[in-house]
């Protein structure tokens, strides 16, 4: 298992110019490692949605890279999104299950059988055009960049430090944001979209 910290720190040399999208207890680090705030999107409040908005974008923008990491609990509450991505064959959707075995946003329960769960077989066997599996930071990292350049769908299990979150919601540190407003009108300006 590895932490999100170090896995975003890892990505963040191959972004390049994708479409980052993030959930979850782990993607609040992303903030901290990011170099063009103007291409995120945080869908930390659209848990089993995610994946599907995250494919629309991908679908929508073919010529645009889309980053999505996700949280395996949200994959799982909508876990008949695999074979629509497959189905649809983004060649531009990379899709990141951050996997920490537990919902840790809602105070740690278990995944159910989270320790038997394979990810990247459930990807291949859906028809992804390849999956991966990790669970050490060094692996993660030496193939990450070879990774984001092949043709996707392509999705990447990740094994990752649980961070449980066990104090009551409202008395939680929280990160500052951008409006859910900002956040559309700069991926708009960064895409070339003209509204109105």
């Amino acid at each position: 298992m590895f932490n999100a910290a170090d896995m975003f720190r890892a990505f963040q040399q191959h972004r390049g110019n994708s479409i980052v999208i993030t959930v979850g207890t782990g993607g609040r680090h992303w903030g901290d490692f990011t170099a063009n705030e103007k291409r995120d999107l945080n869908l930390g409040g659209a848990m089993g949605q995610t994946t599907s908005a995250a494919l629309g974008l991908a679908l929508a923008q073919p010529d645009e890279q889309v980053v999505l990491f996700d949280a395996e609990g949200a994959l799982l509450m909508n876990v008949g999104i695999l074979p629509v991505i497959a189905g649809k064959k983004p060649k531009n959707f990379f899709h990141f299950v951050m996997d920490n075995e537990c919902y840790a946003t809602t105070g740690g329960q278990p995944v159910p059988n989270a320790q038997e769960i394979d990810y990247a077989e459930m990807a291949k066997g859906a028809g992804y055009a390849a999956a991966y599996s990790f669970d050490n930071l060094e692996d993660f990292a030496t193939n990450v960049g070879r990774i984001m350049s092949e043709p996707g769908p392509v999705l990447v299990a990740m094994k990752m430090v649980p961070e449980v979150e066990n104090e009551p919601i409202g008395r939680r540190q929280r990160r500052a944001l951008r409006s859910r407003t900002a956040t559309i009108k700069d991926l708009q300006a960064e895409l070339g979209i003209s509204v109105g």
